[in-house]
């Protein structure tokens, strides 16, 4: 029998992005994939969402291809029906005047939040996705940036996101400079994330900039604060100096595809209502696109936990953090484990 410990360490039962709401229309079904498994998301004629595993029962056939009729999904092979509430099958029209057979889609439980679609595979030792606040801050304005698919592991992405030492080197001329590359120590610690477990946090974060955002007419001083809330989800907010009253905060939540293959959504909550959505996407599209080049191209792909594995400095205090927070969870997602020496074979 699965212990509680064993259920927090699987991403199965952690909740995962899967989609954009505003790309799944009343009436439309949309394929979609979560930690090697395929999904059918469909948004029934009242406007509720369901996950569902791609098959159908009968003889296979992927039910993304299929149409929504009223509250039911119907397989595009044989035009069997299955109810969006309990998933049985409610019509077999090759006999309609036989008794209905047990059969049933497999349905997984699914929340909209955020402005994405979210989905549990397993059971949800969470009663919502990772805590996002400022999201429900009127003043801000929201925007979903990608999805980004690229071949990198979830751990990967979510230390890249804060890290700080990369920004002159990878982002030279936006969010760094090659010229001032020094990382000033900040503070690493726990904290509540509000939901009953535990994060990170990083505080006192500055770095210089030549364009700290899409809007920014000259370079400043920011100050960032990092948060890690769940394994696979990541935030940051951004004070430029130069900027009075600027608020940026960002979001980045790693759907696993599968161990070594994520796709990334970043969601945005900001003080800027001038620019066009396209614009604000166009901005982060060019960072993000920066980071996959150096993502892709890490060996090994799965974030080694060996405390010897990599050589780390004081700057790295964050990623060290992050790296014994998974430990502690016993995670084995997407890593190679503490228990992986650092002189094995890991160039997976």
């Amino acid at each position: 029998m699965s212990t509680a410990a064993d259920l927090m360490r699987d991403p199965q039962h952690d909740w995962h992005p899967v989609g954009a709401s505003a790309a799944l229309a009343a009436g439309a079904t949309q394929a979609a994939s979560l930690l090697g498994r395929e999904l059918v998301l469909w948004r029934d004629a009242e406007g509720r969402c369901h996950a569902w595993d791609e098959r159908c029962p009968h003889r296979g056939a992927r039910l993304s291809l299929g149409r929504v009729d009223g509250a039911n999904l119907v397989c595009r092979y044989h035009a069997w029906a299955f109810d969006g509430r309990s998933a049985a099958c409610v019509q077999v029209p090759a006999q309609p005047d036989s008794p209905l057979p047990a059969a049933a889609a497999r349905a997984y439980a699914v929340c909209e939040a955020y402005g994405l679609i979210w989905a549990c595979i397993g059971r949800p030792q969470h009663t919502a996705p990772p805590p996002f606040p400022e999201y429900a801050n009127e003043h801000l304005r929201k925007h979903v940036c990608g999805p980004y698919v690229l071949n990198a592991s979830g751990p990967r992405i979510v230390e890249n996101f804060v890290d700080m030492a990369h920004f002159g080197t990878v982002h030279d001329g936006i969010l760094g400079s090659a010229a001032q590359l020094q990382v000033c120590r900040y503070d690493v610690g726990d904290f509540d994330v509000g939901d009953g477990s535990q994060g990170l946090i990083a505080t006192r974060c500055m770095a210089w900039q030549p364009q700290p955002n899409s809007v920014a007419a000259q370079g400043s001083e920011v100050e960032y604060t990092y948060r890690i809330v769940r394994p696979f989800s990541a935030m940051l907010t951004k004070l430029p100096q130069q900027q009075s009253g600027f608020i940026e905060a960002i979001a980045l939540f790693v759907q696993p595809l599968g161990e070594e293959r994520s796709q990334v959504w970043l969601v945005l909550a900001v003080t800027d209502f001038a620019q066009t959505d396209e614009e604000l996407s166009a901005f982060q599209d060019r960072i993000f696109e920066q980071d996959i080049g150096i993502l892709e191209n890490q060996l090994p792909k799965r974030l080694p936990l060996h405390p010897r594995a990599e050589v780390s400095v004081a700057c790295d205090r964050m990623s060290l953090a992050y790296r014994d927070y998974l430990r502690r969870l016993d995670w084995r997602y997407g890593v190679l484990p503490a228990s992986v020496a650092p002189d094995a074979d890991t160039a997976s």
